[in-house]
Parts: structure tokens; C-alpha cells; sequence
């Protein structure tokens, strides 16, 4: 999307030719009159869009007779992300969108206003050079439900840290066990497990996960739970979920394991 950004800025009126609906696309289609490789993308695109369109029209989606029990030329599943930046994403995946931008950028005074950022002396060719990273690497694998996960697990987060949890169990009645452990049992190990399961969900929502996405994190933020208490410290966390945002505040106590004997 980035990408279509730039190629769409400052563009010329009839570079867009009759494509008008589709900028990206004529553009792509004018520069392969004259560029090999960017002729080569507009005809694979031209048959992904065909495979898409004849997907389409199968009944429940499914492939035809003469395409079934075929693991060669099984149509590829496009999503609607995919299908909208299909021509960059189908450049990239070919490791040659970095040479048809640079193909534009030598050639901008055709495409582009003077104004234009691919027109410009130093950006245009930045932006050329930044794509070079990106067309090296190999697409094998789809993005999937957490590609954005890029933190440690919750267990390994919860080995490195250890929540300081030996210091928050002790033998005392008077101090109160860390993460929610109310009551010590006979069994050493079930306490223990069950310290490390409670250990393992707070970890995690606190970090970016599955489910959610950590937006904004910031420490000792102050918060006055009543009139007559002082302010407490705290961590203040922002997180997005598929349909919702969350305000999370954690009392600095707590995000070190041991609440001591504050109430």
C-alpha cells in the first residue's frame, strides 16, 4: 500500500490512460510497452486475475473437473488485501519491483509531474534502492492470524523473568502470594503449576499475542484508587483486539511479583 502511494503521487492525467478506475494497474500496463520485466508482470497478473475470476464463478468455489485431483495448477487463494495490491504484491513476489521503480524513476518525465516523488532527484532513486531489501527475500509462507506476534512466548517470558515469583511465595501468612495464588496446598508441585499457569496468562496479556496487539505501553503512571490513598505507580497499556480497544493499568507491585504489605 505504501508502495501504490508513491507510484499514485503526482501522476500524469494520461498516464493512467483509459485504466482511470485502476491507476496502478495502467501504469504498470504502459510501463511494460517498453519495459520487458514490467511486461512480464502484467502477464502474470493478467492470469491471476483470470484464475480469480474463474474461481469465482465455480459453484461453491470449487475448482474444475479437469483442474480436480491437480496439486500443479491448483488455482491460488487470493485474499481481497492480496487481490487490491495485486500488482506491487505480484512485482514483489517476483523480486522485480525494485527494477521496474528504478525503470520509473529513469524515465519519470513521462509518467509523472515535476513535483512528483519519483520524479524527485534523490527520493525517487531512495525509494528504488529501499525496494532492493525487500525483493531479495523469498515469499514462501502467507501471513497468518499472528504474523504481527512478534514478541517471546509467554513461557519464555515467564523463564526469563521468573516474575520474581520465588520472592512473592513465602511461608509467611502475612504476605500475600503473588498473581492470585490465595492458598498454599500440600502438594508443592500443584501450587507451583498453578503459580506458572497464572504467571503465564498475565505475562501474556501484557505482551502482544494471538489475540491482541500491544498499541502503547508506559511506566509509573500514577493512579489515586481513592481520596484519602496516595497515588500508586503503575503500568498503563494500550492493546487493539479484533473488535475492541483495551485500557489495562497494572499496579508496579504486581508487575514485579509481590504486592509486599500494601493492601
Amino acid at each position: 500500500g505504501v508502495v501504490e502511494a508513491c507510484l499514485l503521487h503526482m501522476l500524469k492525467r494520461r498516464a493512467a490512460g483509459f485504466l482511470r478506475t485502476d491507476k496502478v494497474a495502467a501504469l504498470f500496463t504502459k510501463v511494460g510497452k517498453t519495459c520487458a520485466v514490467a511486461g512480464d508482470v502484467c502477464k502474470k497478473v493478467q492470469e491471476l486475475q483470470q484464475q480469480v475470476e474463474s474461481r469465482k464463478n465455480q459453484p461453491n468455489g470449487q475448482e474444475p473437473l479437469k483442474r480436480q485431483g491437480s496439486t500443479t495448477s491448483k488455482t491460488p487463494v487470493l485474499t481481497p488485501q492480496a487481490i487490491k495490491h495485486i500488482w506491487v504484491r505480484t512485482a514483489l513476489i517476483e523480486k522485480v519491483l525494485d527494477k521496474i521503480v528504478q525503470y520509473i524513476v529513469d524515465n519519470s518525465s513521462k509518467y509523472y509531474e515535476k513535483e512528483a516523488l519519483l520524479a524527485d532527484p534523490v527520493c525517487g532513486p531512495i525509494l528504488a534502492s529501499l525496494l532492493v531489501g525487500p525483493c531479495a527475500l523469498e515469499y514462501t509462507k502467507l501471513k497468518t492470524a499472528d504474523h504481527y506476534w512478534t514478541d517471546p512466548s509467554a513461557d519464555e517470558l515467564v523463564q526469563r523473568h521468573r516474575i520474581h515469583g520465588a520472592h512473592g511465595r513465602q511461608d509467611s501468612p502475612s504476605k500475600r502470594p503473588a498473581l492470585g495464588i490465595r492458598k498454599r496446598h500440600s502438594s508443592g508441585s500443584t501450587s507451583e503449576d498453578r503459580f506458572a499457569a497464572s504467571a503465564r496468562d498475565y505475562v501474556e496479556s501484557l505482551h502482544q499475542n494471538s489475540r491482541t496487539h500491544l498499541l502503547y505501553g508506559k511506566n509509573n503512571v500514577l493512579v489515586q484508587p481513592k481520596d484519602d490513598l496516595e497515588a500508586i505507580p503503575g503500568y498503563l497499556s494500550l492493546h487493539q483486539s479484533a473488535d475492541s480497544l483495551t485500557l489495562k493499568w497494572t499496579p508496579n507491585q504486581l508487575m514485579n511479583g509481590t504486592l509486599g504489605d500494601s493492601e
